[in-house]
């Protein structure tokens, strides 16, 4: 299947793309940059999803798409919400478009984010969870997800949302560079990168951190068996159970040495966000084969201490 994998430079991205081409896909990475690296094997397109002029190129003869392409920062959605209903909104948008122009009609799998959960729902979550995205980023992408299934009902394509957790690790060298994000942020403060670990509360909230390259397969599964005319949707979690404490003390064992840090007020998120992927495992065949904690941050440290 020839595939477009929209973020294709990015941390997740960057692993799907892979994936695919590893599963013998003919896959098409769209990015903005000319120069990042971008798997053996993945054709480069430059574009952007809110330039539609450069959509039709990417897309050409293309049967599934893998749009992980967006702005992902909650706190950054709360004080600049605009440029968040722009990309994730209208660049889920201009890559519908474009699938649905496909000339059998397009398979699409989509980033979506546990964050449209209601704090009050049942852990762990399932798929049936109420539904109260918290702020603007979780907002925009639960509008992404409604616009996919009611394209999907009209059979011009096939849609499949996955739900994503908390994604860590590494993909061989190429690791996540967000520091807003736990675990990236300890092991940037290990390799002396950053000073401290500011930890918000007392590090006893609960956490289900997914390797990327377990979210890579999901993608590859979720697009392999996408229908036409049907949008699905599917949380992808470990299912694990991880403090914020777990984390810190898990990245001292991995990395030899203590993680300096200063503990602040809490703020206002979930005390406890896991995923049920009992969905995914049995329409799908996927499992988190290598979501343990400890792989996870091994894995993230390599990449960060190799490069």
């Amino acid at each position: 299947m020839k595939v477009l994998v929209t973020g294709a430079t990015g941390f997740v991205g960057f692993a799907v793309a892979s994936i695919l081409a590893e599963r013998g896909h003919q896959v098409a990475g769209l990015t903005r940059s000319p120069s990042a690296p971008l798997p053996a094997g993945v054709v480069r397109h430059v574009g952007d999803v809110l330039d539609p002029e450069s959509l039709p190129a990417a897309m050409d003869g293309v049967a599934g798409v893998c749009h992980l392409a967006a702005l992902a920062r909650v706190r950054d959605s709360r004080t600049a919400p605009l440029p968040y209903w722009r990309t994730n909104v209208g660049g889920t948008l201009a890559i519908l478009e474009a699938a649905q122009r496909a000339d059998t009609g397009a398979r699409v799998v989509l980033a979506s984010t546990a964050s449209v959960y209601s704090d009050r729902a049942v852990q762990p979550l399932t798929e049936s969870a109420e539904l109260a995205p918290g702020n603007p980023y979780a907002r925009t992408k639960l509008a992404a997800d409604h616009a996919a299934a009611d394209l999907a009902a009209t059979g011009a394509i096939g849609a499949v949302s996955l739900r994503t957790f908390n994604v860590a690790g590494a993909q061989g060298s190429h690791g996540d560079g967000d520091l807003t994000r736990l675990i990236p942020k300890i092991l940037s403060v290990r390799a002396g990168a950053a000073s401290e670990l500011v930890v918000n509360g007392d590090g006893s909230a609960v956490r289900d951190f997914v390797h990327v390259a377990d979210m890579a397969a999901a993608f590859a599964v979720a697009l392999e068996a996408c229908e036409l005319g049907r949008w699905s949707v599917y949380n992808v979690g470990s299912g694990r159970r991880s403090t914020v404490q777990d984390v810190i003390d898990a990245a001292e064992s991995v990395t030899g040495d203590r993680v300096p840090r200063r503990y602040a007020p809490a703020v206002d998120e979930p005390p406890a966000l896991l995923a049920d992927s009992g969905r995914i495992t049995a329409e799908l065949g996927w499992r988190p084969e290598n979501s343990d904690l400890t792989r996870i941050i091994s894995d993230g440290w390599k990449a960060l201490t190799s490069s």
